[in-house]
């Protein structure tokens, strides 16, 4: 099992969340459908279209790195003050707002989304930065973490595409004032 995030009504009515009708997210299906779109992103594409649901486990690691935050689509902040694992809307901007930039930043370095481009991606945002030195810092040392034993990086290989999609989810939940909530 992994980690799904679920377009929920914000804010809750009663004990539990409303999903939202995978009707919202309609749109998306025609992305899903596109002959050019390559099939990762229709899949994510086709599966939001049908479900309203982002299966997250894939992006955990990446968003988390991108956002600087550990369990940001485990939403575990809002879990420790809410008791809910829920992304409020706004804090489902904030996650598109990094992706937006991300994908953005990222275009210059081609389709393909890997740890190595991710690395050079988030090195050059940093190098420009008022506190450049300690950010490379604490960018080198998450960097470090996410290798594995042998010193080899992930394996992220997503068109760049995937991600403006998974932005989309997310800018489309704040933009309608949903929350996410995080089931795992």
């Amino acid at each position: 099992m992994g980690l799904d995030n679920v377009a929920v009504a914000w804010p809750r009515t009663g004990r539990f969340y409303d999903p939202v009708a995978p009707a919202e997210f309609v749109d998306f299906g025609e992305l899903a459908e596109a002959p050019e779109v390559a099939a990762p992103t229709a899949a994510l594409a086709g599966h939001i279209a049908n479900t309203g649901t982002v299966r997250a486990t894939a992006y955990i690691d990446l968003v988390d790195l991108l956002l600087g935050l550990d369990g940001v689509l485990y939403a575990t902040d809002a879990a420790a003050e809410d008791e809910d694992p829920v992304i409020d809307p706004d804090g489902c901007a904030w996650v598109a707002g990094g992706l937006e930039q991300f994908v953005t930043n990222h275009t210059i370095h081609g389709d393909v989304v890997s740890f190595d481009s991710v690395s050079t991606v988030l090195r050059d945002a940093l190098s420009d930065s008022r506190l450049a030195d300690a950010q490379l810092r604490w960018l080198e040392t998450r960097l470090r973490k996410l290798r594995n034993q042998d010193g080899a990086a992930l394996n992220w290989r997503f068109p760049l595409s995937e991600l403006a999609v998974l932005a989309r989810f997310y800018r489309r939940c704040a933009d309608r004032g949903f929350a996410v909530y995080a089931d795992s």
